[in-house]
Formats: C-alpha cells, structure tokens, sequence
C-alpha cells in the first residue's frame, strides 16, 4: 500500500516517521527545503516512544508517484486549500483520504472536492512540536492515530492494513468504529478548551483561579455538547465527566495550542474550530453566549494581525 503524507511538520512527520518505521511504503509531500533537511539529516523524531532517525522518500509535487493508495492530510485547517491543491493529483479512482485535522468543516470541503466515498474520518492525539532544525519532539505519554469509516461500515481494506501499520508499533488508536463521534468528542474539548485559554489568556489552571471560571468553563463545554447532540452525536454522561473533569483539574498547565499560536502573532483556526462550532448552533437554534464571546476575541485578533497590528501598541 502506497502512503502520501503531506507535508513532514510535527503532526506529518511523528506520523509518516512512526509508518515508516513499520516498514510502511510512505512518501512525504514537501517543500524544496525541507526535502534538502531530510536528504542531509533524515528524519528525526525524539519521543518518548523511543528515538528514530531515519532516510524516507520525498516528492515536490503531488503527481510525481501517483496515484496513492492513502493521502494523509495533517495541515491545519487554514492551509486546507493549498493542501487540496497540492494533493490533489496524487488522488486517484481508489484513493481512500485520510485528513488528521480539527473540528469537522473539513470532511465536507474534501467531500465536495474528491468525492463522499473517498474521504473517511481521522483525528491525532499526539503532542508533538517541530524544533528550528526540524527536529520533531514528541514529549507527551500518549500517541494515538485514529480513523475510521464515517458511515459505520466494515473498514475498506486500505483502513485495515493502516490498522495493521498502526498496531505494529504500539501507537494507540487504529481503526475506530464511531469515528464520527470521536471526531465530536475532541472537538467539544478542544473548542472549549479552545475558546476559553484564548478568550482568558491562561491555562486551564489559570482560569480556574477566576472567581467565575470554572462556572463559564462549565457553561461553554454545555454549549459544545447541545450541538454536538443536535447532530446526533452526545457524548453521554460519561464522556462528558471525562472532559470536565479534565478541564477543572486544580492547577493544571495544559493549555491549547491556539492560545500559544497566538501569543506569537501567528495564525489561529479560529473560524474551524470555533466558529464552525458557532455557526452549527445556529442553524438549530442554539444559543452560544460564551463561545460567541471568544470567538470575537478572535476575530479582532485576526483582523488586528491582517493589518500588521500584532505586536504593536493598540490606539
């Protein structure tokens, strides 16, 4: 089986790395310097899960090797576009894509572009950053990669022998049933988690330091959780204990990585994670106050880093 991972970031290269080293037939969709990093140095992962350094197979544009069994899209949601196009031609008659974002905008658009069949559900939980070097740090305990069948059915046979790459090596994950609502559960954590560091400017910990904070961290994952159950995907009692109490933990220093992303003036996905989130409840009636709130926070960041503002004095 015949593997694209685009791009060989943080998210692209612990994965390709991890299938790689399975003994999987994986190519990585990159840009010139990075394919000039990779040929010198290979790639290197330093993880928890053990330490690889390892020669893997480049291309610059998505036609070259094609058409792939599986195309692996790890960019975030903002890049979704340009990663279309650039993959685009490595997409073929039996081409199963497999995207690793955030939220859920982004099965509708690959829908759209490649066709319902062909796009199925995927998501990572994996803590990983890319150094200046490009070295890849996995720090966390956990590593899971996960996808599935959006519809519910037996697993097509190129979902069972990523299954099979995947178990391989131990990650966690795999093939996953009811990857639609586990898409949904992340979501509902991240999204609140989401909107309250960067509406707050703390970690989790910090806002509970707030007279009111962990009531409103309370009220906004409700407000997750009325539309993740308007479209049929509640996470039940039990799933939701599991993300309140993650997000009322006493001194916790977790924090999402759009608070950080926008600390340093960088890009946020703000419209897929939030506002998608927003603009559901919306169609069904449901009020958002908090989320709301946040996510105009947001967007005059956005609209403050358009304009070179970032960094700068506000008036």
């Amino acid at each position: 089986m015949k593997t694209l991972i685009l791009g060989a970031g943080a998210i692209g290269g612990y994965v390709g790395g991890r299938l790689h080293q399975s003994g999987a037939d994986v190519t990585f969709l990159v840009r010139p310097a990075r394919r000039e990093a990779l040929a010198r140095d290979g790639l290197v992962i330093k993880s928890t899960k053990g330490d690889i350094t390892q020669k893997v197979k480049t291309v610059l544009k998505g036609s070259d090797g094609g058409p792939y069994d599986v195309v692996i899209l790890t960019c975030k949601a903002y890049d979704l576009d340009s990663a279309i196009e650039a993959v685009a031609p490595a997409v073929g008659a039996n081409t199963t894509v497999v995207p690793l974002l955030n939220g859920m905008r982004h099965i509708d658009v690959l829908a759209a572009k490649f066709g319902d069949a062909k796009v199925v559900g995927g998501l990572a939980r994996v803590g990983v950053a890319m150094t200046p070097d490009g070295t890849i740090l996995h720090t966390s305990p956990f590593a899971a990669i996960s996808f599935g069948e959006r519809d519910g059915k037996p697993a097509r046979k190129a979902l069972v022998e990523l299954d099979a790459a995947i178990k391989k090596l131990g990650v966690d994950g795999g093939l996953h049933q009811s990857i639609v609502q586990d898409l949904w559960d992340k979501w509902i954590m991240l999204c609140s988690l989401a909107a309250m560091c960067t509406l707050m400017r703390g970690t989790s910990g910090d806002i509970l330091e707030a007279g009111e904070g962990q009531a409103i961290v309370l009220e906004t994952v409700e407000e997750c959780r009325k539309v993740a159950a308007a479209a049929g995907c509640d996470p039940g009692d039990k799933g939701m204990a599991n993300v309140r109490s993650y997000l009322t933990q006493r001194g916790s220093k977790f924090a999402a990585s759009m608070l950080h992303d926008l600390e340093k003036g960088n890009m946020v996905e703000a419209d897929h994670v939030v506002g998608d989130m927003i603009a559901r409840a919306k169609k069904v009636g449901i009020a958002t106050p908090n989320l709301r709130m946040a996510y105009a926070h947001l967007q005059t960041y956005l609209a403050r880093r358009a304009r070179g503002g970032i960094g700068k004095p506000a008036l």
